[in-house]
């Protein structure tokens, strides 16, 4: 079982950025592609646990800021030819405010 829960507003996660959100067992990058769609990850890239809210946004990617890999944004997935995932959670925005939804 889960639920939305709203976490910010869609202007105050930067274009091509992210934005963290705390939860009791992990940090969460939330991203703002160039499209403004939204895209959460745990903030943690699947090879040495990077964080991936401090990496570059391009297309529906982010590349992580210690090696370099590249993750999907949408199904938290490296590319090839790296390999291995990290968690993923849905998200979307509704009239300009983002929601996550968050296992209960």
């Amino acid at each position: 079982m889960s639920n939305w829960t709203k976490i910010a507003q869609l202007e105050d996660i930067p274009r091509l950025g992210s934005r963290v959100v705390k939860t009791d067992t992990m940090d969460i990058a939330v991203f703002r592609t160039g499209d403004d769609r939204v895209f959460a990850l745990k903030d943690e890239c699947p090879h040495k646990k990077g964080p991936l809210s401090q990496g570059i946004v391009h297309g529906h990617k982010v590349t992580c800021p210690m090696h370099n890999w590249n993750i999907d944004l949408e199904d938290g997935c490296a590319t090839g030819p790296d390999e291995g995932c990290t968690n993923h959670f849905p998200a979307k925005v509704e009239n300009g405010e983002v929601f996550l939804q968050l296992p209960l």
